[in-house]
C-alpha cells in the first residue's frame, strides 16, 4: 500500500485550508476517499494529485470548467475531459484574434467596413450587435448605464448609432473581462469620443498580455491534468 496522506498533510502542501479540500471532495472532484475505523480521512498519491490538479486548472481557467473536466476523470470519460480543455484552448485562441482584430480596427482611421459589414453613422441596434458579437440587450444595458448613447430614426423611432458609438460598443464587449471598473471604462471611452486612441490601444496591448499569461497558467494545469490520468 503506498503512503497515506491526511487532510492537514495536504491542506499544507498546497496551502489551502481543509474546508477547501473538503469542498472539492464535496463537489465531486476528487476520486472516492477511504476511511478508518475511526472515520479519518486516507487520501493516496492518486488523492494528492487531484487535489493539484484542481488547484493549477483553477489558475488559467473557469470554476464550472474545472468542475466539469475533474469530475469527468473521476466517472473515467477522460477524453471528453481532455475535449473539454481543447475546446477552452480554442475559446482563447479565438479571444486572442479577436481582440487582435480590434486592435487593428482602432489602429485604421478610415473605418468604412468591419467584418465585411458596411460602417455608416446610422447603423441600426441589430448591426452594431452583429460587428461587436453581442446581443442586443447589451447594447441597451451599456446605454442604460451611460456608457453610450444613440439617436433616433425620424422616420420610425429606432435607434441608430454611429461609428464613434459602433467604437465604444466593440472596446466594452472586448475589454469587459479585462476594466473592471466603470470609472476606467467611462475614460477610456471619453478618448474615443475625442478620437485619442492611445489609452485605448494600450489597454488592448494590456488585455493581449493577460491573455498570454492566461494561456500559460492554462498549460500548467494541463501538465498537472496529464499526472493526473496517468492514474486512470
Amino acid at each position: 500500500m503506498g503512503d497515506i496522506y491526511t487532510p492537514t498533510m495536504i491542506a499544507k502542501k498546497l496551502n489551502v485550508s481543509t474546508t477547501t479540500l473538503r469542498r472539492y471532495e464535496d463537489q465531486g472532484l476528487v476520486p472516492e476517499v477511504p476511511r478508518t475505523a475511526s472515520n479519518r480521512r486516507c487520501y493516496t498519491a492518486i488523492h494528492v494529485q487531484a487535489f493539484i490538479t484542481v488547484r493549477a486548472l483553477l489558475q488559467g481557467y473557469e470554476i464550472p470548467v474545472v468542475y466539469d473536466v475533474m469530475r469527468k476523470i473521476k466517472a473515467r470519460q477522460v477524453e471528453y475531459a481532455l475535449w473539454s480543455i481543447n475546446q477552452e484552448q480554442h475559446n482563447t485562441h479565438a479571444e486572442k484574434l479577436r481582440l487582435e482584430e480590434v486592435l487593428r480596427m482602432f489602429r485604421n482611421a478610415d473605418l468604412s467596413k468591419y467584418k465585411d459589414l458596411e460602417v455608416t453613422n446610422t447603423m441600426t441596434i441589430g448591426e452594431v450587435a452583429q460587428m461587436a458579437g453581442v446581443k442586443p440587450s447589451a447594447i441597451r444595458h451599456w446605454e442604460q448605464e451611460g456608457l453610450i448613447t444613440s439617436n433616433r430614426n425620424k422616420d420610425n423611432g429606432y435607434r441608430v448609432y454611429t461609428v464613434t458609438e459602433l467604437r465604444k460598443i466593440i472596446l466594452i464587449s472586448s475589454l469587459r473581462k479585462t476594466v473592471y471598473y466603470i470609472e476606467n471604462m467611462k475614460q477610456l471611452l471619453n478618448e474615443i469620443e475625442v478620437q485619442n486612441y492611445k489609452k485605448v490601444e494600450m489597454s488592448f496591448e494590456l488585455a493581449l498580455q493577460k491573455l498570454n499569461s492566461q494561456l500559460m497558467k492554462q498549460f500548467l494545469g494541463i501538465a498537472e491534468l496529464m499526472k493526473y490520468v496517468k492514474y486512470y
